[in-house]
């Protein structure tokens, strides 16, 4: 006998239960916040577990097997994922419209033979998604193509196909019968993917969801949906240019912050191997405010120019403005260049950017940033071939940073022969023909240049 679910409204704020909705919970006094939640009867059978059936036992018991990994056919993808899908594994890709979430995604399928795939549209009708398919290379493909909303259908449909991966193009879109709110909801997204990680997980079935994202560039819905999820992979780019980078944000079977780069054509995307080469500008000849450092997303050095631009501010609060960067630390940074480097630029405004639309959330870019604007500010060009690296303390440090020899060797591997990096970083036995600096305080680093 099946259970019989009931609608209930919940307060977001304190958490308490309600029968009916109410435009104010009648505990805590918050406005707005009850949204319904779906609990089963007391009677009815439950629904198991995602894991299986449940059993104490201890750490040394447990059966440690290798997850078996799917290679996608798309090189950048599975650097992303960290070597492929693993099976009952839940991958919600975001992004903006039009970045590239179902041409990628439908590429995916074709890559991976397409009949073992179900690809659930919600948004586009089946001519439409077969148009696509059809620009793409894909129109001899056997994918398994279902349009429908309702969760309930694409799971019985799911069960009679049996698909090793499931794609769910969106998840905004779809609805549960249980509910009576309308798609899109936080109360919808919350029970649709509820139930798709429900059976992802017992049927070993690899399930990628499509989200939406708010204007702010958050993935729409509940905060839980990204904590219910295995792997969260965000676009990241302007849809009007050419390249496109793929970040993990979140990765049970990888690493975090892995990145994929994309170049847009009109055959779909394609993946870059060498992300490096569109990142560094090369100028005809050296130009005052440019220098190359060296980064690290997940597993790859990447090299990365950083420009900075210093003017003379007619206004009484001169601009600090940094695309790529963070602009707190870009205002610390210049601080501690006066402090501790002895130049003032409190009377001229500063412009930092990451070359190619790259966002940089490490440290280790710190140094290039001072170098890059001392560089602008008295128009003397930095050595074409020269790297930099580090992270800069607010007492004048440079400190040193992760991976600082794999950093050095893909620098070579481009051409560079010179490299000003934190002295902690320095190997004891240089190989090669670079020249290494090594500098303790941000001082030091201004004299060697």
């Amino acid at each position: 006998m099946a259970a019989k679910s009931k609608v209930n409204y919940q307060c977001a704020a304190c958490g308490a239960v309600h029968n009916k909705w109410t435009g104010q919970c009648a505990d805590c006094g918050a406005w707005n916040t009850l949204s319904e939640v779906v609990t089963a009867g007391a009677t009815g059978p439950r629904f198991s577990s995602y894991a299986g059936e449940s059993a104490v036992q201890t750490l040394a018991e447990v059966n440690l097997t290798e997850q078996p990994r799917t290679l996608t056919g798309i090189s950048e993808l599975d650097r992303v994922l960290g070597g492929g899908v693993v099976r009952g594994s839940v991958v919600l890709i975001g992004g903006d419209p039009g970045i590239g979430k179902s041409t990628l995604l439908l590429q995916m399928t074709g890559a991976m033979g397409g009949a073992d795939v179900l690809y659930v549209s919600g948004e586009e009708s089946a001519q439409q998604t077969s148009l696509r398919a059809r620009r793409l290379g894909l129109a001899h493909t056997n994918m398994l193509l279902l349009t429908e909303t309702g969760v309930e259908r694409i799971l019985t449909t799911a069960a009679a196909r049996r698909p090793q991966v499931m794609v769910i193009d969106s998840i905004q879109t779809l609805y549960t019968d249980q509910l009576q709110s309308a798609s899109g909801s936080v109360s919808q997204v919350r029970e649709c993917a509820a139930q798709l990680v429900r059976y992802a997980k017992q049927t070993d079935t690899t399930v990628f969801l499509v989200g939406h994202v708010t204007k702010e560039g958050a993935l729409a819905g509940p905060r839980v949906l990204e904590h219910m999820v295995d792997t969260v992979l965000y676009f990241e780019g302007n849809p009007g240019e050419r390249y496109r980078v793929l970040r993990a944000v979140k990765n049970r079977f990888g690493a975090v912050n892995e990145l994929g780069v994309f170049a847009m054509s009109d055959r779909g995307l394609k993946g870059v191997e060498n992300p490096s080469a569109i990142f560094l500008s090369r100028h005809e000849e050296p130009v005052p405010g440019s220098v190359i450092m060296v980064t690290r997303e997940g597993t790859r050095p990447m090299l990365v120019e950083i420009q900075a631009l210093v003017d003379e501010s007619h206004v009484a609060n001169p601009r600090r403005v940094a695309v790529g960067l963070d602009y707190n630390r870009l205002a610390m940074l210049l601080a501690v260049l006066h402090r501790h480097g002895g130049v003032a630029m409190y009377d001229q405004d500063v412009f930092v950017n990451a070359v190619g639309g790259m966002r940089i959330n490490e440290t280790g870019a710190d140094l290039a940033v001072l170098l890059a604007a001392l560089s602008s500010f008295r128009n003397k060009p930095l050595p074409a071939d020269l790297v930099v690296f580090g992270e800069v303390g607010l007492a004048g440090e440079i400190r040193p940073v992760p991976n600082g020899q794999e950093r050095l060797k893909e620098a070579a591997k481009h051409g560079f022969k010179r490299a000003i990096i934190p002295k902690d970083n320095v190997a004891k036995k240089s190989g090669g023909d670079m020249q290494i600096i090594g500098a303790r305080r941000l001082s030091e680093a201004i004299d060697k240049i």
